[in-house]
């Protein structure tokens, strides 16, 4: 009994615990276990999608940011449809918002079976490819689709429209394809040498573009994609986004890589405070120097890109 009288009085004396940080770092808009590999822009928010079920949203060019909880969401990609945003979800589901970054809603998607890469026409179309070799596009905001199949088991990880007519898809083993009609037909094109698997690609033109690959591999068309040249990539560093800011091809990656086409070169973007995290999402911020990248553990933060400074 007499212990039984000590334990009890030395569980009244026990302070409880201090829940308050939690409870504090669990409102923060950015949580620790965020990865955001999806980011877009348009001339109004910044829109980054999250692998675990919401999205992010900043009015102040990535100074501050809210969260919209989706639920069991993992957006993989998104880009600016219009003034607004499509966005595609690892369970077969794409989402839309408005051009303000909100009121969010889904529909479902049968094909790809699982979808990789989300693109958007001149005319607002959506469309949408992944595993074998699929393309899906909706003219009517997921309403309806159309399939295309490629008949190839391999997953296309590159989707682009060059303009209303011009579009070019790509994936493993070097797939590329091509169409000349809006996306209504697609033809193969001449494989990427060496089964290059590709991270991204763009393409500011019907013939020049460029595609990022593993180990860094970097490599340049000026023909649309009949031959490709290695180019040279002083980052070493594989990125995993690329795209045109102020006129001016960049690229994110590992290691908290930003990368810049300089001349016939892509050099290292220095920042302040680089941490060493995959960066799996980037866009410009438009009118500004200035682009917002996202990665793992909360990483989404807008770095400067003016050379002068």
């Amino acid at each position: 009994m007499a212990v039984l009288a000590v334990s009890m009085a030395v569980c009244a004396c026990t302070p409880q615990p201090d829940m308050s940080g939690i409870a504090k770092e669990r409102q923060r808009p950015i949580q620790r276990y965020d990865i955001s590999q999806a980011v877009a822009a348009n001339s109004k928010v910044v829109v980054a999608g999250t692998q675990s079920g919401a999205v992010l949203v900043s009015s102040d060019q990535g100074k501050s940011w809210a969260r919209q909880v989706l639920g069991a969401v993992s957006l993989v990609d998104i880009k600016v449809c219009g003034e607004g945003f499509v966005a595609i979800d690892h369970y077969h589901k794409v989402w839309s918002a408005d051009a303000a970054g909100a009121n969010w809603k889904s529909v479902s998607l049968t094909d790809p079976l699982t979808p990789i890469v989300v693109a958007c026409d001149p005319g607002g179309g959506w469309w949408v490819a992944g595993t074998q070799a699929v393309i899906a596009a909706s003219h009517d905001q997921g309403t309806s689709w159309q399939v295309t199949d490629l008949k190839k088991d391999a997953q296309l990880t590159t989707l682009q429209f060059i303009d209303a007519d011009h579009a070019v898809a790509m994936g493993e083993f070097g797939i590329t394809v091509f169409s000349d009609d809006g996306g209504k037909t697609w033809q193969k094109g001449p494989k990427i040498p060496g089964d290059f698997y590709p991270y991204a690609a763009l393409f500011t033109s019907r013939n020049q573009g460029w595609v990022s690959g593993i180990a860094g591999q970097i490599l340049v068309t000026t023909d649309g994609g009949k031959t490709w040249q290695k180019q040279n990539n002083l980052t070493q560093a594989p990125l995993y986004r690329l795209f045109l800011h102020e006129g001016v091809p960049y690229g994110v990656g590992a290691g908290g890589t930003v990368a810049r086409l300089d001349g016939d070169a892509w050099r290292t973007v220095p920042y302040p405070d680089t941490l060493p995290v995959f960066l799996g999402g980037g866009t410009p911020l438009p009118g500004q120097k200035a682009l917002v990248a996202g990665g793992p553990g909360g990483v989404l933060r807008a770095i400067g890109t003016d050379t002068k400074q």
